[in-house]
């Protein structure tokens, strides 16, 4: 199993180092943090303008002992040092913001790891105007190539199911993933919920997902409170396995939605958690569409980030998959998994109440036309156009 070149996310990371003193990259496990780290590193260490790297992997031990005095260990490192696993540690956090602030600034940091409220909390408070934060996931659509498409989409992106030799493989590994992600991990960030519990309220997640969050309705399911729902959801959000897609409103004259929408942001693990495991039973699932949803939302945020973008619904019917503003225009994004998508009256509402710029309607097919003089139906194959709109 060969990796994939990760070369958007490693300049991404370059270009944040030569601006600031210290970069946190933030994913799930196994998502490739390491090894972009370890890319990082190698750049940084070969070339004319080869600097000193210094890599501490805080899972093992012998690092963790040459931390155990962290001013002492850290002081006099010059050139790039690396912190991997950084959630293990953040005690640390207190003594790179008096590193970051040194005039000189001899050494620059690059840190990753799994968002743990520690590591979340720490980064926020104590490196403040100091640190870069950076979002990574698994493996996207642009870096793979749209001929491996609907490979991605079963499998999802972290990066040794994408790679497995069989499908039966990748399931495997997702299995593995899900049992250790809820007996072991959970408990690392500092989740303290018995696995099982969390094991049957992620699966009913997944059979909402793409839908707008009833916290009372799941409950009743569950037999739990909705206060416990809503921990569990932000538990499993935090960790980078649920997004909650939060809504649109303003004063529009008309009753909307303001619960977020729920995805469980893994299509790779969305499907395994709906018992999937092949592309044919994809295609004749219930979830098709919604699960064709999630994942292109999944890549078109990867491509425009996560800041300014929301979905929009009326209590009326009206809806709107994703709405993002960019440079004071606001646009809108339809999804939907059909041969020729056409113009629908919610369309036409959106256009209308929102004042969009441009609405894109994103769909499994070859060729892009218009439907209306601000509305394109767009393979999925070319929907970084959307991002350089």
């Amino acid at each position: 199993m060969s990796l994939l070149p990760r070369d958007a996310l490693l300049g991404q990371v370059e270009a944040r180092l030569s601006q600031m003193p210290i970069v946190v990259v933030l994913g799930p496990r196994q998502c490739g943090k390491t090894t972009l780290a370890r890319a990082v590193a190698k750049k940084r260490a070969v070339g004319k303008k080869a600097k000193r790297v210094h890599f501490f992997d805080l899972e093992r031990p012998a690092d963790q002992a040459r931390l155990a005095q962290p001013m002492t260990g850290l002081e006099p490192l010059s050139g790039l040092v690396v912190i991997d696993e950084a959630q293990l540690r953040p005690d640390l956090f207190p003594i790179l913001r008096v590193l970051a602030d040194r005039e000189d600034l001899p050494a620059r940091f690059l840190l990753s790891g799994s968002a743990s409220p520690d590591l979340v909390r720490a980064s926020s408070e104590s490196l403040a105007g100091r640190a870069a934060l950076i979002q990574m996931s698994g493996f996207t659509l642009d870096e793979v190539g749209v001929n491996r498409l609907r490979t991605l989409w079963l499998r999802g992106g972290f990066p040794k199911s994408f790679l497995a030799a069989r499908d039966r493989d990748s399931t495997t590994w997702r299995e593995d993933f899900i049992q250790l992600f809820l007996e072991r991990d959970l408990r690392n960030l500092g989740v303290q919920i018995p696995a099982p519990a969390m094991r049957r309220f992620w699966t009913m997640l997944a059979h909402y997902h793409g839908q707008v969050l009833n916290a009372s309705e799941i409950g009743r399911s569950l037999g739990d409170p909705h206060t416990v729902i809503r921990r569990r959801l932000d538990a499993l959000t935090g960790a980078f396995m649920v997004r909650q897609l939060q809504p649109w409103f303003e004063n529009a004259g008309k009753r909307v939605v303001k619960s977020p929408k729920v995805f469980i942001r893994d299509s790779g693990l969305l499907h395994t958690l709906l018992g999937i495991t092949e592309f044919s039973g994809l295609e004749s699932h219930p979830k098709l569409g919604a699960s064709w949803e999630g994942f292109v939302i999944e890549q078109l945020l990867s491509l425009l980030g996560d800041r300014n973008t929301y979905f929009w619904a009326t209590h009326g019917g009206a809806e709107l998959d994703l709405f993002f503003l960019k440079d004071g225009r606001r646009y809108g994004v339809e999804v939907k998994y059909a041969d020729a998508p056409a113009m629908t009256r919610s369309m036409h509402v959106a256009l209308e109440d929102l004042g969009l710029e441009h609405l894109w309607v994103v769909y499994p097919g070859k060729d892009a036309y218009e439907l209306h003089h601000r509305v394109s139906a767009l393979p999925v194959a070319q929907i970084s156009r959307i991002a350089s709109a």
